[in-house]
């Protein structure tokens, strides 16, 4: 989720997945999958930078998932003394 400014400084909150494309006409006007237009007061650029961000946390969250599978080696073959 990305978060934008409507034309009337009014904050969004946007599932930035559902972005089709954006255009700068010259007020940035952000279409979404669904056919709806929504006109931000962030430029093209701001857009694009803001969804990459997110998608960056995305994936950089992946790696410090707690739910991550065990060592397959287990805890003995760690090189750990465990008494």
């Amino acid at each position: 989720m990305i978060q934008l400014t409507r034309l009337n400084h009014v904050p969004l909150v946007l599932n930035s997945d559902l972005i089709e494309h954006v255009e700068a006409t010259p007020d940035t006007v952000v279409t979404l999958t669904t056919g709806q237009k929504i006109v931000v007061l962030e430029s093209a650029e701001e857009v694009v930078e803001r969804t990459i961000r997110y998608r960056r946390a995305i994936v950089a969250g992946a790696y410090e998932c707690p739910f991550q599978r065990p060592d397959p080696k287990g805890p003995e073959d760690s090189g750990e003394d465990h008494g």
